[in-house]
Parts: structure tokens; C-alpha cells; sequence
């Protein structure tokens, strides 16, 4: 059978870094390239016990359909967290959805406000699930270059006047995925300015806010919101578990009718086991507490990744030590064909993601790769991080 494959997906491609988790499944491989939690932060036996109380108080409802917008106890409590976490984030105009995961919500939220050859800017380089699920409507994607601070402003204004069609702008203020970078308040508003002067939905995906190892929380742009203009998503991934699948959207209630049924087309709802699982967690569980042990063991492991990687790179590597998040953005000597570099490092067992993976135009050069801490083991990061070291000797010799 030939198939007839349908424009919008006959372009699609999979995602580079779920590719390369696929040599990752061998364990003699280094995976800097993933962003799963590290094993040791997972809440294994508070989830054991939530279950079994579960099963045994709630067979039935644990094991049954349930309703599209999430389990009412669910949302009341995590709409209680994400406003205790972020006071302001919603407004009386605001409703909020449980999603499978953010990713979801992006997907949702592009389903129900893009058509096909509309504009939508990004941070360039960003997160390339976020960016491949835009894709999947056909829309025109326009990179936004990055500062030690966020967006480019400048450019982004240059890109709201001359672009037409410009539905939505995506960011990641937090700990950005890949670059690492936090977006300074004083550009959260002049973003939020510039969205409201040209009309234009902010679509604000928050996964690692939590997450953070030094300086000052800074506000969400939803709090800023006074107009419906952000949708904001938030998830469980990464602070409780990513295979539960448990993620929420906050949105204006004159959109949230539309991404509900966007979601009854997907899957009907959030797996209800995973939400009450998520529901007993966080009105159980001592959550600053558990916030201060996943900060402790990420902070190690960032720390003995840039101490390796200043040993091993001597200088010739250019990186920023992030506040927080899971990731380290590293730019390659001049002269330095980074997806020759991601080859041969890989050839020793070692896989980093190559940068061209999160630009919104993939042709466009890039000497940049992500390095991820979290996911392999201390003895890993150090082992790896000196394999690389080796490698780039190979490439300036």
C-alpha cells in the first residue's frame, strides 16, 4: 500500500533529541543528550503509597472515564499551588485545564489559534517539541535571537512590524530550553508591552521554574496579564514525574471552551489515575521539602558538570552558568563543525544534542550543542565531560 500522506505531516520530521535517545537505550552510552529527571529525584515510595491508598479507597474512579477539563479536586488544588507558587497567575477571567503534560497544552493551544501560513515567533534557539508541535499546523515559524537576558527585543519588535499574520509569540522565560537563559522582569513587561500594542497571544510554557539553584524568583508574564493575552502552561514533569503525564494550562475562559474540545479530539482526558496520584502528592506531601532536596541534587550536579567542563575545555568552550533549569547551552571554537563534533562524540559513546535541533530554521548554521545534567549519574558527568574534552583536542589541534 502507497499512502497518501497529508501536507501538513508530510514535512514533519522526528524529533532529533528522541532519536538520539534511541542510542541512549545502550548503557554504555553517556547520555548528556536527554532531559529526563534524575532517578534519584523521583518521589518512588510517596508514590507507592499514594497508589495503594488510592486503589484502596477509589478503585473504580482511579480505573474510569473521567471529564475533559480534569478531576475538579485536581484542578482546586492545583490551581491553590500554581497561585501559592505564583500570586496573580490567574485572574477571575481565567479558568485552567489538566493536559497530558505541557506539551499538550502547546499543541492545543497552537491547534486552536494558528491556521496555516500565520506567523509564530520563538526564542532562537527553543524547545524543539514545543516547535515541532507548532509545525504540525503549518505555520510559518520566525526566530527571535537570544540575549544573556531573553529575546532580543529589538528584534522582535522589527519582526511584530514587518511579519504579517503574526498569531502568537512562544517563550520559555525559565532556565530556557536549550540556552539556559532566565528573561529579566524588566523584558517579561517590555514583552508583554509589545504583545498587547500588536495584539499577539503570548504563549508562556513554565517546566523548570521550580527548579532553580540561585538568584531571585522572577514573576510569570501571566501575572503581568490584564488582558487574556497569555496562555501559560505549567507541568508535573519535572518536579513529580514525567511518565505520569500531568500537565495544566491557564487561559482566558473565552478561549478555554475551544481547547477543551481541542482535547476531547486528542485523548478525552488526562489518564484520572495519574491525577489523583498527582492531587494526593501535592496535598500530602511536604512540598517545600521536596522542592529543597531536587534543588540539592541538581545544583551538585550542575556544579560538577561546569567544574569538568572548566577542566576539560580550558577555556574554549563558551557556556553560562544557568540559575536553575536542567541544561547547559555550549558554543564551539570558531572553526569547529559542531555536527562533526556531535558525530565523533558519539563515536565515543557520548551523546550530546547538535544545536540545529532547536533553531526554527534547521539549515540555518549553528556551532552550538546542549549538554544535559540531570539525567546521567555523577560518575557519567565527569567521565563524559573528559571523553568531549579529548574529542575537541581532536578538532583544534
Amino acid at each position: 500500500m502507497n499512502y497518501s500522506i497529508s501536507s501538513r505531516m508530510a514535512s514533519m520530521q522526528p524529533s532529533a533529541i528522541r532519536e538520539i535517545l534511541k542510542n541512549t537505550a545502550n548503557p554504555d552510552v553517556i547520555p548528556f543528550a536527554a532531559g529526563n529527571p534524575s532517578p534519584d529525584a523521583f518521589p518512588v515510595k510517596e508514590i507507592e503509597n499514594i497508589t495503594q491508598i488510592i486503589f484502596g479507597s477509589h478503585p473504580v474512579a482511579a480505573l474510569q472515564y473521567s471529564v475533559t477539563e480534569g478531576d475538579g479536586h485536581l484542578r482546586r488544588t492545583v490551581q491553590q499551588f500554581a497561585c501559592g507558587r505564583e500570586p496573580d497567575l490567574m485572574r477571575e477571567e481565567d479558568e485552567l485545564i489538566i493536559v497530558s503534560g505541557a506539551q499538550q497544552g502547546i499543541d492545543l493551544t497552537a491547534k486552536c489559534l494558528l491556521n496555516e501560513g500565520d506567523v509564530v515567533l520563538c526564542e532562537d534557539p527553543s524547545f524543539v517539541g514545543a516547535l515541532n508541535a507548532i509545525r504540525s499546523y503549518n505555520p510559518r515559524l520566525v526566530g527571535i535571537p537570544m540575549e544573556s537576558d531573553g529575546m532580543d527585543l529589538l528584534a522582535l519588535e522589527q519582526a511584530l512590524k514587518t511579519e504579517k499574520n503574526v498569531r502568537m509569540i512562544y517563550v520559555i522565560p525559565n532556565f530556557q530550553n536549550p540556552s539556559g537563559v532566565t528573561m529579566s522582569l524588566e523584558k517579561r513587561r517590555a514583552l508583554y508591552r509589545l504583545a498587547k500594542q500588536y495584539g499577539v497571544v503570548i504563549l508562556e510554557d513554565n517546566p523548570y521554574g521550580d527548579l532553580r539553584y540561585e538568584g531571585e524568583h522572577i514573576p510569570a508574564i501571566k501575572t503581568l496579564d490584564t488582558e487574556g493575552l497569555v496562555v501559560y502552561c505549567g507541568t508535573f514533569s519535572k518536579i513529580i514525574s514525567p511518565g505520569l503525564r500531568v500537565g495544566y494550562v491557564v487561559a482566558n475562559r473565552a478561549l478555554m471552551p475551544k481547547i477543551i474540545v481541542a482535547k476531547q479530539c486528542s485523548d478525552v482526558h488526562t489518564c484520572i489515575l495519574s491525577q489523583m496520584i498527582c492531587d494526593q502528592f501535592l496535598t500530602s506531601c511536604n512540598m517545600d521539602a521536596h522542592f529543597s532536596n531536587l534543588q540539592k541534587i541538581y545544583r551538585a550536579k550542575l556544579t560538577l558538570m561546569l567544574d569538568a567542563m572548566e577542566e576539560a575545555f580550558q577555556g574554549r568552550v563558551a557556556y553560562a552558568r544557568p540559575q536553575g533549569g536542567l541544561f547547559v547551552w555550549c558554543t564551539l571554537p570558531q572553526g569547529v563543525d559542531m555536527l562533526e563534533f556531535v558525530q565523533a562524540a558519539m563515536a565515543e559513546k557520548v551523546a550530546v544534542v547538535p544545536g540545529t535541533a532547536f533553531l526554527a530554521d534547521q539549515s540555518a548554521p549553528c556551532s552550538s550543542f546542549r549538554m544535559n545534567f540531570s539525567t546521567p549519574a555523577n560518575q557519567q558527568i565527569t567521565d563524559g565531560v573528559e571523553i568531549l574534552g579529548r574529542v575537541l583536542h581532536q578538532f583544534i589541534r
